[in-house]
């Protein structure tokens, strides 16, 4: 390879670094893991407590158990869209 490139490819590395250092350092290490936009840990959790409580307020005649479950479920759906950081285009 020529110079150039070289120069191209340690930029490259360089922004995955900084961008995402986990998975700079799994992908160093030949174990990657997966990028941060597909990393749903907190979507799952989210909607996790949204049903617990959409569960409890139907079990319970509490209606601000539903209501609240409902905007909770509301808010961590797009979560899990990978693509949420990037403006329409």
């Amino acid at each position: 390879m020529r110079q150039p490139d070289d120069e191209h490819l340690v930029d490259l590395a360089a922004r995955l670094e900084r961008d995402d250092p986990r998975f700079a350092r799994a992908l160093g290490s030949g174990r990657p893991a997966r990028p941060r936009e597909y990393r749903r840990t907190r979507a799952w959790g989210s909607l996790a407590v949204a049903v617990t409580l959409l569960a409890a307020g139907m079990a319970l005649p509490e209606g601000i158990l539903v209501a609240a479950g409902l905007v909770l479920a509301g808010i961590a759906v797009p979560l899990f869209d990978p693509h949420r950081d990037r403006p329409p285009r």
